[in-house]
């Protein structure tokens, strides 16, 4: 047989302390796997009496802080978020309205600041405002002591401007680093809303052991920035109704099983005519249905840590 190995490129070995995957000690990846868990759920037909199913829909208030965050300041591109606060939350606010639904609202820190009125109107409505960071920076590129520290300043806000203490949070990006869940646990939250292990509540665990916090969990799935992207070059390839049929589906599917429906939008994305009339008709096809619980994710997570068992001091 002819010898070939000539026409393979000769390269020097790679640097044997090099960090790459298959050359972690199982302490590593069993501890990267582990360090925030998913603990006990609630299990399926655990809600209130009479009811089929629990509907949890949400709002991420990202506004500017969506360009901000990626360093992008030109103000073209910064009028597509004055969309959301200028007309996509009114249009919102209306459509929950008309349906009887509370909802939850995630605000960054600086998206308070800037647009005060819009969160008087949220508050006004009965809605409930949770924690999404200082200005939807990533956690991952914060150190332990940013990210701390970013969230007692968000959380100074948030109480300044609504009176009252943040219960919940969902991390911006859904980007939750390691420091992220001792951070929740110091500010003593009732709730997560930021990860995806389970389509039930569950309670999170810190390196196998209980924490005490309720996870509401997301999925892209169930998100709207995915289907209708900000940037151009992310070419839109559903249309509204489209997304309406899934959003559809995942709710009938939680209707049948006995589970939790749980909705993440933006209203800079979902607030466009063609798609807060998707809104619309996805809260009149669930509003028609017997048996829906329409609550807040604090609602939620405080009925779920009930069944979970979690202290009365959590909840």
């Amino acid at each position: 047989m002819e010898n070939r190995t000539s026409d393979i490129e000769q390269t020097a070995p790679e640097d044997p302390s090099a960090e790459r995957p298959w050359r972690w000690p199982e302490e590593r990846w069993r501890g990267l796997a582990t360090r925030v868990g998913a603990g006990r759920g609630t299990g399926l037909h655990r809600w209130p009496q009479g009811v089929s199913v629990a509907v949890a829909i949400s709002f991420d208030v990202d506004d500017e802080t969506a360009p901000f965050c990626l360093d992008v300041t030109s103000p073209g591109y910064i009028s597509q978020a004055h969309y959301g606060a200028r007309v996509g939350l009114p249009r919102i606010l209306s459509a929950l309205m008309e349906y009887d639904v509370p909802a939850s609202f995630f605000v960054p820190a600086v998206s308070m600041q800037l647009n005060p009125e819009g969160i008087g109107d949220i508050q006004a409505a009965g809605h409930e405002i949770g924690m999404h960071g200082w200005i939807h920076e990533r956690c991952g590129d914060l150190s332990g002591e940013e990210e701390y520290a970013l969230a007692e300043r968000s959380v100074d806000v948030l109480r300044r401007y609504t009176g009252v203490m943040p219960r919940g949070m969902r991390t911006p990006w859904w980007d939750f680093s390691g420091h992220t869940l001792p951070v929740a646990r110091h500010l003593d939250l009732v709730y997560d809303s930021s990860m995806m292990a389970d389509d039930e509540p569950y309670e999170l665990l810190h390196s196998g052991e209980r924490t005490g916090i309720v996870e509401i969990p997301v999925a892209w799935i169930r998100d709207d920035a995915p289907y209708f992207p900000d940037n151009p070059a992310d070419r839109q390839v559903m249309s509204p109704r489209q997304v309406l049929r899934i959003w559809k589906d995942e709710f009938d599917g939680a209707l049948a099983a006995g589970g939790l429906f749980q909705l993440t939008l933006h209203p800079h994305v979902i607030g466009h005519r063609s798609r807060v009339l998707v809104l619309r008709e996805l809260l009149s096809h669930i509003s028609d249905q017997a048996g829906v619980w329409f609550a807040t994710h604090e609602e939620v997570a405080r009925h779920a840590g009930k069944r979970i068992d979690i202290p009365p001091h959590h909840t």
